[in-house]
């Protein structure tokens, strides 16, 4: 008797949230299965998120450290460095409070360790990460159907580039949790924008402010211009973001012909390619809506080959000659999935592992001070270590004298000459960090004020933006 209850509610769910469905379709489709209800693919897409965040081992832009955990660190613990944009008060405090509650409650409970301190924000991002990807599964449903939406959601897990980054502790990331949300409620969005009950609209209003208030950038996705126009230009990094699924999301937008959603996607990029300073993470809240449409071009193909099967009328098409659906299946995994597992441990990973040994090292006093002879901002710093020791690191805070080279520039520039001058005022430090490019430029300095190599860490097979740093040096002083 119940478990017919369950059956008849399951059914009168997929009556309301799918009504594009035939009753052919809805006979065939299993009364129980994964995406049978919303705590389901919020549990599904929870364990994927967490498994995400624990590979996620690399570093990818400083604002996930300097923005929101070391000032997290700085309210949760009382020491933690604040960069000039938060000495100036033009940050809001309120994307670090989240993660500096954390920090308290793994202080209470004394858990506050090198692992739990490493790993926790991130799995506390994963926790909202799922409820993003629960609301593009619905998002989709809502536009087009439950078959689309399985797989947009597909295509969301899978892409590269939001393994890589979503589950990271920028701003950006719950930018786009609150962005895939306040889509769904927003009624301008739906099909039918009438017939959106009166709380959607409340909703959708209150979830825009509250991402307006963590990034007043998020104003972009929710003003009218959104709705009704689409500037020009392009944005180099979207494609890099999208990757193999981009032909595939084109063929949904063109297919699908939903313009609302793909009006604001042009719009978001058009408006960022006109900025000045562009960065892939500043698009990422529009990279949902992309692989949605990705979801839709999947779901048509598997459509046209159930027909073109039954046209056949064999039922072993599939052995001879593999479906469509199933190529395209097997080239989005081959393509993304090694490409986010390289991204995720391997490139630029040395930054993170030499802060997780200090940390270890400074837990068995064995580190009285640190100096990072590095560009700034290369490594986390106090949120990482999580010990209250004196560390320094080369400045790079915008002068108000035009021309003048930071700290930061000058050492690039030099760095012999650099630590020479700066080492006649400092303030002897018992470690030295540093890129291995840079190493082979102090390698006499440091030995002539008694500094020995004590650890190397890989950190990247490719150069970035700079020459290829390849790893990450720890020296130790040894002596007087």
């Amino acid at each position: 008797m119940r478990q017919r209850q369950h059956v008849a509610i399951a059914e009168d769910k997929d009556r309301i949230e799918n009504p594009n469905l035939s009753e052919e379709e809805k006979k065939r489709k299993p009364s129980y299965d994964l995406f049978s209800s919303s705590t389901k693919t919020l549990m599904f897409c929870l364990a994927v998120r967490m498994a995400n965040s624990l590979l996620v081992q690399t570093y990818f832009n400083p604002d996930e450290h300097w923005q929101a955990l070391e000032v997290a660190h700085s309210i949760a613990f009382g020491y933690g460095h604040l960069t000039w944009e938060w000495k100036k008060g033009i940050r809001s405090y309120l994307h670090p409070m989240v993660f500096a509650s954390l920090y308290k409650v793994l202080a209470l409970c004394h858990l506050d360790t090198p692992w739990f301190m490493s790993r926790a924000p991130r799995l506390l991002q994963s926790m909202f990460c799922a409820v993003g990807d629960l609301y593009l599964y619905k998002l989709s449903n809502v536009l087009f159907d439950d078959h689309v939406a399985q797989w947009a959601l597909f295509s969301q897990l899978v892409n590269w580039f939001m393994f890589f980054c979503f589950t990271r502790t920028l701003s950006n990331s719950l930018e786009t949790v609150l962005t895939l949300v306040g889509i769904y409620y927003w009624p301008c969005m739906r099909v039918s924008s009438n017939k959106a009950p009166l709380f959607s609209r409340k909703w959708g209003v209150a979830i825009a402010a509250l991402a307006c208030a963590i990034r007043p950038t998020s104003g972009s996705y929710w003003g009218p211009g959104a709705r009704t126009y689409v500037f020009g230009g392009s944005f180099d990094g979207f494609p890099v973001m999208l990757f193999t699924f981009l032909p595939f999301s084109i063929a949904g937008m063109v297919l699908s012909k939903q313009w609302k959603p793909s009006g604001l996607i042009a719009w978001v990029l058009g408006l960022y390619s006109v900025l000045g300073h562009k960065e892939f993470r500043f698009v990422l809240p529009v990279l949902p809506l992309a692989l949605m449409f990705s979801g839709y071009s999947i779901a048509a193909m598997k459509t046209a080959d159930s027909s073109n099967s039954k046209r056949k009328g064999s039922s072993n098409s599939h052995v001879k000659c593999p479906s469509k659906v199933r190529l395209a299946i097997f080239f989005l995994l081959s393509t993304n999935i090694p490409m986010a597992l390289y991204m995720s441990l391997f490139h630029q990973r040395g930054t993170e592992d030499v802060m997780n040994y200090l940390s270890k090292e400074a837990s068995n006093n064995k580190v009285k001070s640190i100096l990072f002879l590095m560009p700034c901002h290369a490594t986390p710093y106090y949120s990482a270590l999580h010990h209250d020791l004196p560390m320094r690191f080369l400045d790079c805070s915008p002068s108000e004298e035009k021309g003048t080279l930071d700290e930061s520039d000058r050492f690039m520039m030099d760095p012999a000459s650099f630590a020479s001058e700066f080492a006649i005022n400092w303030s002897l430090p018992s470690h030295i960090v540093m890129f291995d490019s840079e190493e082979r430029s102090l390698r006499e300095f440091l030995v002539s004020h008694s500094f020995k190599e004590i650890r190397r860490f890989f950190h990247a097979h490719l150069k970035v933006d700079r020459d290829l740093q390849a790893s990450v040096v720890v020296y130790a002083f040894t002596g007087q």
